[in-house]
Order: structure tokens, then C-alpha cells, then sequence
């Protein structure tokens, strides 16, 4: 878990990293611009396993032993804080003086409804969601066993899926039916891949079954590349497969990597040393969730990065640039009184 978080969080700064080269139109289907749409869209799968990881640990009996009201007094007074202290460096400082975006009152307005005040943050409005209803989830599968935590994930994201794929068919026909996710709601169509986490925690497999899981999960996630890749000259693949988070090839490809991850590393021992690194570097993954984006913003104010989005090199070393100062800086907070209940 700790090291598929690690590899997760540094998913997510390389789909914001490559973002900016994926949409430029100058650099649309030469050689660097496929190189960067594998970096972002290989990527793809992070957050619904982000969610499957917190599902797995917060959907424990043991964290309900006491009460749902204990539970929340120890998780959430973390994550309001978070959030509240995140909307404000983003809102202020990021996008009002650095950026120099003025925004209207209907701006304000929009940003705290929806529960986006920049760009990431939703994630934090999708995570307390998650927490509020996780005592009544636990209490549901508590005593059901493995067959009732499968079929209860499999038919929540069951129903994101083809919900996901029922707005897309729409929309492709010409009845625009985006799905609408406000501060409130953003948990919702995740639900189905915390609950996945909690029901795929203990399984492991090996030899050809793990290969063959592999290979699956290899070919959904070059498939989603491919896909992205081809735009728009797939619309009927487009409309049946959308190429989301509540996507059915998404869904594959997030399922068989958690999956995939957990029983490669199931008997990974290594040394002291290794392991406590590991375990930092994971505990730093939230903060860094939370950071990346501001650093990336000042690291693309300065050359050669100001050009990045138009080369793959560039776009390379920027990534790397913005996760080593991420890791320091959350490593940093993390250890003054405080600030470290923000990362």
C-alpha cells in the first residue's frame, strides 16, 4: 500500500506536468506530443486507486470499535483543516496574486458549491464525502464476509460505470447530460472503488494468473492511451468507452494495478532502512497531492519551463523538478507544530 501510494502521487504531478503539452494544439500528433500523452494518460488510474487505498484501510471494523462520532473526531478535524487551509493558498495567493485572475462574485460562488477551488482540491471534498458515509459502509459489511464486500463494490461501481457510459451515449447523441459533481457529491461515483479497495485488500495471486492479470491491466491502460491518442476519429468508442474515472476501461485498468501491486510486492521484505524511507515517503504522499500544483505553477513562471508544454525533454525534467521539491517541502511541514495537521 505504501509504495503504491508513492507511485500514485507521483502519477498524479505527471498528468498535471504533461497536461500542458497533451492540450497544446502546435504540437498536436508529432512524436513528443504521443510521448506526453503516454505519460498523462498511463497515469490515468491513480486516483480511483488513491480512493481504493483509503478504502481498504478506513472501511477496517477496527476503526468503528469505539463509534462513528470517535472515528470522525479523529479523521475529519485533518481533512477540514486541510481543506480549508489549502482553498485559501490556492484561492489567494495562487490564483489571485500569482496568476493575477480577478474573479467575480459568481467565481466565489462557483468555487465553494462545487467544491473546486483549484484545480485538484476536489479531491478533498471526495474524501471527507467518503469518510462521513464510511461508518455506515463498514457496518453494512461487518459480519457479511468476502462474497458481501464483492458483490456490494461490484455493484456500486457497477452503477458509476454505466452511468458514466449512459451520459456519454446521451451526449454523443446530441442530449448534452454531463455528469454534475458539486462540493457535496463529489463522493459519490467513487464509492464504488472504496469499497473495491476494502474487498480486493487481501487478494493475491501469482504465477500465470498475476501475468495474465498484467497483461490485461497493461493492454486496458495502452487501450485508454491509444484512445486518447485518436481523438476525435473514435466517436462511437468514445461514446460507449468514455475515457474517465467512471469509465469501464478505467475501471479495469485502476482494479487489475491495485490488484496487480499488492500481490507482486506480497512478499517484498526489505531492510529497515528501505522500509522506513517507504513509510515516510508515503505518509508525505497526501501533502504532496495537496503541494505539487502550487510549486508547479511558480516552476513554469521561470525559463526554460515557461516553454515546457511544447517539449517532451522539458516537460520530462519539469516533472522531476516539481516532485523532489514536493517531497521536501511536505517533509518539512510535516515537522513544524501545526502545519503539519495541513499535509
Amino acid at each position: 500500500m505504501d509504495a503504491l501510494r508513492i507511485v500514485s502521487v507521483v502519477g498524479v504531478v505527471a498528468i498535471h506536468v504533461f497536461a500542458g503539452m497533451v492540450a497544446n494544439p502546435d504540437v498536436h500528433g508529432t512524436a513528443g506530443w504521443w510521448g506526453a500523452v503516454v505519460a498523462d494518460i498511463g497515469f490515468v488510474w491513480v486516483v480511483p486507486v488513491f480512493v481504493m487505498i483509503s478504502g481498504a484501510l478506513v472501511l477496517a471494523p477496527r476503526q468503528y470499535e469505539s463509534s462513528p462520532a470517535a472515528f470522525y473526531r479523529k479523521r475529519l478535524p485533518r481533512l477540514l483543516t486541510a481543506l480549508i487551509f489549502w482553498s485559501l493558498i490556492y484561492f489567494v495567493l495562487v490564483r489571485t496574486l500569482f496568476s493575477q485572475i480577478r474573479p467575480t462574485r459568481v467565481d466565489l460562488a462557483r468555487f465553494m458549491l462545487d467544491g473546486q477551488p483549484y484545480t485538484h482540491l476536489y479531491f478533498l471534498w471526495l474524501i471527507i464525502g467518503l469518510y462521513v458515509v464510511a461508518p455506515v459502509l463498514a457496518s453494512f459489511l461487518q459480519g457479511g464476509g468476502r462474497r458481501r464486500a464483492f458483490v456490494f463494490a461490484a455493484m456500486t461501481l457497477g452503477a458509476t460505470v454505466a452511468t458514466g457510459i449512459s451520459s456519454s451515449v446521451l451526449t454523443a447523441m446530441g442530449d448534452n447530460s454531463p455528469l454534475t459533481l458539486l462540493a457535496l457529491t463529489q463522493w459519490l461515483p467513487y464509492a464504488g472503488y472504496f469499497l473495491a479497495g476494502w474487498a480486493l485488500r487481501e487478494v493475491r495471486i501469482s504465477g500465470w494468473r498475476l501475468a495474465l492479470l498484467g497483461g490485461l491491466t497493461a493492454v486496458a491502460v495502452a487501450a485508454s492511451i491509444v484512445q486518447y491518442g485518436l481523438r476525435p476519429s473514435l466517436p462511437l468508442v468514445d461514446a460507449l468507452l468514455p475515457l474517465s474515472y467512471f469509465g469501464p476501461v478505467v475501471a479495469a485498468a485502476s482494479l487489475g494495478v491495485f490488484v496487480c501491486t499488492n500481490s507482486a510486492l506480497a512478499t517484498w521484505s526489505p531492510g529497515p532502512r528501505v522500509q522506513s524511507a517507504v513509510r515516510e515517503l508515503s505518509d508525505c504522499a497526501f501533502g504532496v497531492f495537496l503541494v505539487h500544483f502550487a510549486i508547479m505553477v511558480l516552476v513554469r513562471a521561470v525559463p526554460p519551463f515557461d516553454t515546457a508544454e511544447s517539449s517532451l525533454p522539458l516537460s520530462v525534467l519539469e516533472w522531476a523538478v516539481v516532485v523532489v521539491p514536493s517531497f521536501l517541502v511536505v517533509f518539512g511541514l510535516r515537522r513544524i507544530p501545526g502545519l503539519r495537521r495541513v499535509v
